[in-house]
């Protein structure tokens, strides 16, 4: 539920004031599921659980990085 809060958080600011800023708060958010995917249990992770645990914290923590990475090099 974190990570999902991060991650509308971060479309709100990307709609409403900046989008750079708000690419990187969506962007964490997602790195953020991945960590919490790597931690939580199985049943606690809930919908962060698709596959494994090591592919879904990979997947999560590298299209995280990658989205941060875009909206860092993307000139305005």
């Amino acid at each position: 539920m974190l990570s999902l809060l991060v991650g509308l958080t971060g479309l709100v600011v990307l709609t409403f004031y900046d989008w750079r800023n708000g690419v990187l708060v969506f962007a964490a958010g997602v790195v953020l599921a991945g960590f919490l995917r790597a931690f939580l249990s199985d049943n606690a992770a809930g919908l962060l659980r698709v596959r494994g645990r090591m592919f879904d914290t990979t997947l999560l923590v590298l299209v995280g990085l990658s989205i941060a990475t875009l909206g860092l090099i993307v000139p305005n």
